[in-house]
């Protein structure tokens, strides 16, 4: 019986699965994806306040975190919507990565509290829990009953989405991801109705966040707009926004990093993380996303970092493929002049995606990442992108494996390691409480978003089908958001004061 070589076998899939990609592309381009009507600029979450009065809801569920109630974020919006005689309650228990067990405590609470609309108020995880929330209530069906695409028959109830970080573009995708903690599984919903019905760009929500989130949802959103232009569904219009976003990011995220208080360049953010969502919620993402998924799955690793270490990695391994789209970012970016040669702006391009890490501080190498579990994380990887990302080149296992080997952390030599590990017995410096005392205090924000970071748990990675339509055709979202206490639920009347 005669095999084929591992070499000849690569590329029958690599044939094959281009032929089936470019035909589902087709259908892609045929579905109706609508978009939200959008509130732009500083004031923006109250008038959605406002505008949400006119559809005279019974009562509404606000989702949200802790962290965002304790902060005052959503004064200004909740007390439009008191002034204008709406009741809302708001379920602030929501953590990164939209853990399903809170999703069901809020589809209880929607329906314990007769609630008929709802708001997404917070990062990713806030938006894709009130997403799912939305689509189960009116389907009567649970959420891991909604995984996959289209399992929903009724829309969802009406839905509203306030973002107050500048990265996901959830307020314009049609995906929600959530995750199974019970398996460490990320799970994908897919719905073209998901897509809130009005939107705020508020960048005034955004003034408080600390340089480490603005850096990571930041490259989300450029791992977004980059994924989504060299993959091969895209379209003019995809191609547009991308390039916009791309180009916006390029000038307003290292102004929004230098100083979180630049309205406008936060306002500009959030516009390039909304267009970066447009694109990708049609022409999806690639290995990246693929990648990221896993280390978000295994290490709990907050999704805009992972995709910004592995960004430069896979451009790296796509550049023979997709040489002239990345001439063409290199130039909207303004890192290359047009008529250069495409080898040599594609090679900026992707040095500047480097060059932007290091100015944000986002580090080379994810210190979570272990060897032993590579070749698993890249057996997900693989088949998470075969099965639903349109990529112009297809990687092995052992490309894979490869690839996420560049991330690993450099080894630590055994003679300081057993010097890190034995006790020590030498005295603590005394503290000098008046320098202690002069220390400036962090703002809440920062405390609060720095709580965030998840710590390395040991787990199994994703298996292949934990991600069930990891990333649909249709895109997947998530971000890192705060991680609040958990605090009791609260019912607002519009006689009380928000």
């Amino acid at each position: 019986m005669m095999t084929m070589s591992p070499m000849m076998a690569d590329l029958a899939r690599n044939v094959g699965l281009s032929g089936l990609k470019r035909a589902a592309g087709v259908v892609t381009r045929l579905l109706p994806i609508g978009q939200p009507t959008m509130m732009v600029g500083p004031g923006a979450s109250m008038r959605l306040g406002q505008a949400v009065n006119d559809f005279g809801h019974r009562k509404i569920l606000i989702v949200t975190d802790a962290v965002i109630v304790s902060l005052g974020l959503m004064e200004p919006m909740t007390t439009a919507l008191t002034a204008g005689g709406t009741q809302f309650v708001v379920y602030d228990e929501i953590t990164p990565d939209a853990p399903l067990p809170l999703i069901e405590k809020g589809i209880a609470l929607y329906q314990s509290e007769g609630c008929d609309a709802v708001i997404a108020f917070g990062g990713g995880s806030a938006m894709d829990a009130a997403k799912t929330i939305a689509l189960a209530v009116t389907n009567h069906k649970a959420p891991r009953q909604l995984v996959g695409y289209f399992k929903g028959f009724r829309a969802p109830a009406p839905l509203y989405a306030v973002p107050t970080t500048a990265g996901t573009g959830s307020e314009v995708t049609v995906a929600a991801v959530v995750s199974d903690p019970v398996n460490n599984r990320k799970l994908v919903i897919a719905d073209t109705r998901l897509i809130p019905k009005l939107a705020a760009l508020d960048p005034s929500l955004m003034v408080g966040l600390p340089k480490p989130i603005t850096a990571a949802t930041g490259m989300d959103a450029l791992t977004h707009a980059v994924e989504a232009f060299i993959g091969q569904w895209c379209t003019d219009f995809t191609d547009r926004m991308a390039l916009s976003a791309v180009g916006m990011i390029y000038e307003n995220l290292p102004l929004a990093y230098a100083n979180g208080s630049d309205l406008a360049a936060r306002e500009k953010m959030a516009l390039a993380s909304c267009y970066a969502g447009q694109a990708f919620t049609r022409a999806n993402v690639g290995y990246v996303h693929a990648i990221a998924h896993q280390f978000g799955g295994l290490y709990h690793t907050p999704h805009g970092l992972a995709n910004a270490i592995m960004l430069p990695h896979v451009l790296k391994f796509l550049q023979p493929a997709v040489a002239p789209r990345l001439a063409l970012l290199a130039v909207r970016a303004g890192v290359g002049n047009a008529g250069e040669p495409e080898a040599d702006l594609a090679r900026k391009f992707i040095e500047s995606v480097e060059a932007m890490n290091a100015r944000l501080g986002i580090p080379v190498h994810l210190d979570a990442l272990r060897e032993a579990d590579i070749p698993a994380l890249a057996h997900a990887a693989c088949r998470e992108a075969d099965l639903n990302y349109p990529v112009a080149r297809y990687m092995s296992q052992a490309i894979c494996e490869g690839v996420i080997r560049q991330a690993l952390p450099p080894a630590v030599p055994a003679a300081k390691a057993q010097a890190a590990t034995k006790p020590t017995t030498t005295a603590k410096p005394k503290t000098d409480t008046k320098a202690v005392a002069k220390r400036p205090a962090r703002s809440r924000v920062k405390k609060a978003a720095e709580s965030a970071v998840a710590k390395p748990v040991s787990a199994e990675p994703a298996a292949p089908e934990a991600v069930e339509a990891a990333a649909p055709p249709l895109a997947a979202t998530e971000t890192p958001a705060a991680t609040p206490a958990k605090r009791p639920s609260r019912t607002r009347k519009p006689a009380e004061a928000a």
